[in-house]
Order: C-alpha cells, then sequence, then structure tokens
C-alpha cells in the first residue's frame, strides 16, 4: 500500500484533453487496480485507447489476440513478472517490433539496465510524472511510426523491384539488337507515366554522344571513353528513369510541390531503377550494357559536390557515365516546357548550368557542353516535345 499511497499523492494532472498524436491503442499490465486505473485515466487525457491486463501471463494472451502501438508494463508481478515478459517478447519476432515502457518502483540502475537490455524502450520509475509520462509514450510511438514507416517502404521497394526484374526478364536474356529496342520500349514506357516528358529519352541519347564524343578528345579520358564506351552510353541512357515505373502515380504525376514524404519516395526511383538492373545482372552477368544502366539508373542524381542522392557521392567516385548525363538530364528539363514554368532559352539554361560548374556538374562535362553546345541548340529543334491536347 505505501507504493500506491506515495504514487497518488505525487501523481500530477493536466487539464484537458491533450491529442498531441494520433490515437494509439496501449496496453497497461500492472497487477495493482489502482496503478492501472491512474495510467487509463491518463491515456483517456492524451486521447489514446488502451487496454489492461493483470500480470504477464494475461498481457502475452493480449497481444496475440489484439494489435498494439505500445505497452506499459510493471516489473513486479505474480505468475510471470516484467522481466519474464520481456524475454519472451525479445525473442516472438511479431511481438518485439512493439515498444515497451517499464514503469516500475523499482528505482536502480541495474533494473534499468537489465530492462533496456531485455529490449524495453524506456523506463519510468514510480511516482511518475504526468508530463515526463506523455513525453516518453509520445516519444515511443513517434519512433514506432518511423519503423513502421520505414518497412512499408522497404516492403514497397521490395515488391517493385520483384515486379520490375520480372518485366526485364522476360526480355532481358541476351543483349542484341532486338533486346535493346524491347529495354528502349520499357523506358518509353515509364516516361509515358508523365505527360509533360515528350521526346525527352530521344534528346539523351543525342546529349550523351554528343558531349561523350567531345570528351574524347581530352587526354585524361582517352584511354576511358571509346567508341564501345560511346554507343553503350547511347543506348543505355534511356534507362535513367526507369525507376519511375515503381512510383506511385499520385507523387510522380503530382501537380504541385512535393512533401517531404513524397520527395523521399520519389528519390527511390533511383534505387529501384538500379536494383532492378542488378537482378538482370545477376542472371546474365558481365554485360557492359546492364553495367552503365545499373550506373546511371542509380548516379544520375548524384552531385559533384556530394550534395546529392542516393548515396551522396562526390567527384571521381560518381560513375563518368553519370556526371555526363546528368548534364544532358538538367539542360533537357531546363528547357522543356513543365505546367509550372515555360521552356527556357538555351541562354538562361547555360547560365544556370555554368553556375552548377564544380557544385553539381563535373568541370571537365561543362567544358564539353560548352564545346558543343550548338549541337545541344540543334537536338532540341530536331526532337521538339508535342503539346498536348
Amino acid at each position: 500500500m505505501l507504493e500506491i499511497a506515495s504514487a497518488t499523492s505525487t501523481y500530477l494532472e493536466l487539464d484537458g484533453h491533450e491529442d498531441d498524436l494520433d490515437c494509439a491503442r496501449i496496453l497497461i499490465v500492472d497487477d495493482n487496480e489502482i496503478n492501472r486505473d491512474m495510467l487509463s485515466r491518463r491515456l483517456k487525457k492524451l486521447g489514446h485507447d488502451y487496454l489492461m491486463a493483470e500480470n504477464g501471463e494475461q498481457a502475452l494472451v493480449m497481444m496475440e489476440q489484439h494489435r498494439f502501438d505500445l505497452v506499459l508494463l510493471d516489473i513486479m508481478m505474480p505468475k510471470m513478472n516484467g522481466y519474464e515478459v520481456l524475454e519472451v517478447i525479445r525473442e516472438d519476432r511479431k511481438k518485439r517490433t512493439i515498444p515497451i515502457i517499464v514503469v516500475s518502483a523499482i528505482d536502480d540502475m541495474d533494473s534499468v539496465v537489465k530492462c533496456i537490455e531485455s529490449g524495453a524502450e524506456d523506463y519510468l520509475t514510480k511516482p511518475f510524472n504526468a508530463v515526463l509520462l506523455k513525453a516518453r509514450i509520445n516519444a515511443s510511438l513517434e519512433k514506432k511510426r518511423l519503423r513502421d514507416r520505414e518497412e512499408e517502404r522497404q516492403l514497397l521497394l521490395e515488391k517493385n523491384n520483384i515486379y520490375l526484374s520480372d518485366r526485364v526478364r522476360e526480355q532481358t536474356r541476351q543483349i542484341s539488337s532486338a533486346q535493346l529496342a524491347a529495354i528502349f520500349a520499357m523506358s518509353k514506357l515509364a516516361e509515358s507515366r508523365d505527360p509533360e516528358t515528350g521526346e525527352h529519352l530521344e534528346r539523351m541519347r543525342e546529349y550523351c554522344r554528343t558531349l561523350s564524343e567531345y570528351m574524347q578528345k581530352f587526354a585524361k579520358y582517352q584511354s576511358a571513353i571509346d567508341q564501345d564506351f560511346i554507343d553503350t552510353l547511347y543506348a543505355a541512357s534511356p534507362l535513367h528513369d526507369i525507376g519511375k515505373v515503381g512510383i506511385p502515380d499520385n507523387v510522380l504525376l503530382k501537380p504541385g510541390k512535393l512533401s517531404t514524404e513524397e520527395w523521399a519516395i520519389m528519390r527511390m526511383h533511383s534505387i529501384v531503377g538500379a536494383e532492378t538492373l542488378r537482378a538482370i545482372d545477376k542472371q546474365h552477368p558481365g554485360n557492359s550494357f546492364l553495367q552503365v544502366g545499373i550506373d546511371i539508373a542509380e548516379s544520375h542524381h548524384e552531385r559533384w559536390d556530394g550534395s546529392g542522392y542516393p548515396h551522396g557521392l562526390s567527384g571521381d567516385d560518381i560513375p563518368l557515365v553519370a556526371r555526363i548525363l546528368a548534364v544532358g538530364d538538367v539542360y533537357d528539363a531546363l528547357t522543356s516546357r513543365r505546367c509550372y514554368k515555360a521552356g527556357f532559352t538555351h541562354e538562361k539554361s547555360k547560365e544556370y548550368i555554368l553556375q552548377q560548374r564544380g557544385k553539381h556538374f563535373d568541370p571537365d562535362v561543362i567544358d564539353a557542353f560548352l564545346a558543343s553546345e550548338e549541337r545541344f541548340i540543334e537536338v532540341r529543334k530536331e526532337f521538339p516535345d508535342i503539346p498536348s491536347e
């Protein structure tokens, strides 16, 4: 009774209904009815649903029957104490992702360490402070939401990888002229989901060939850039955005500014595309076309100064093919009409690209761009976008 009386006398009540976070379902596990009542009233004020268990055995049964977002667990209980409950949950693949806050009258460091090592998210001693309890609950629920979101994202990525791998594998047994045409058609399919891309892929092939042909004249690239390099980059460049097949329409086709979460999903297209092509490469290893496709799909949004994605590569760590394609990709985006802007002139686009020398772009590729800008203007005219109806 001393524990209960002490808890009651120091428990801090807050007025009003506090709903800072969305409603969660929380399991209260405590053998003491007064403690359960105090915690349930607290959770009700915070806007959460709750169920109560009188001991560890009952708690485990309820966790099999219901989905919980959080568990508030006492230590000293009959039949099965809190330490034993933590051990059982830690060994259960489905239950061990549920955050657990231990709420106990035991106030010693050994108990805290033992609970944390056994998988508890946090530890709060009785008598507990209402404000502190709210903060611990909110923090644990937020961590769970972030973990759940990441798991969902990974599952989506895995499903997309399997889906795209199966589609590409059907048409990529050996790299031949007919199969290159099929790959290009698949790239066009990815592109066709965006009604504003027009003749983007055709222009990208020409931009990449133009830049690589000029860079071949640079002494430092004569051993790296030969005719095979140029031809392979020309053929593989349409694969750079193939991962967009795996991006949901509500994100890919959203006309306005993307939210932080939507932008994170959009950026996944570089990973989705690269992993899809890697899966094919495992079946047909050593093919230069697929290797170049992987490099440009994964790295064409990396930046020379390391501020790009998905891996934050910088300088020469970025594959050369991706550094070349990046300049053509940005130039094409700048000169193309979008729902939120008119197409920029060549001079305005050139001005921006020069500003990004050594930041976004490899300085050598910018030199090649400046030396061949007339060809860029010609390509833009040769492959104009057809205005949508």
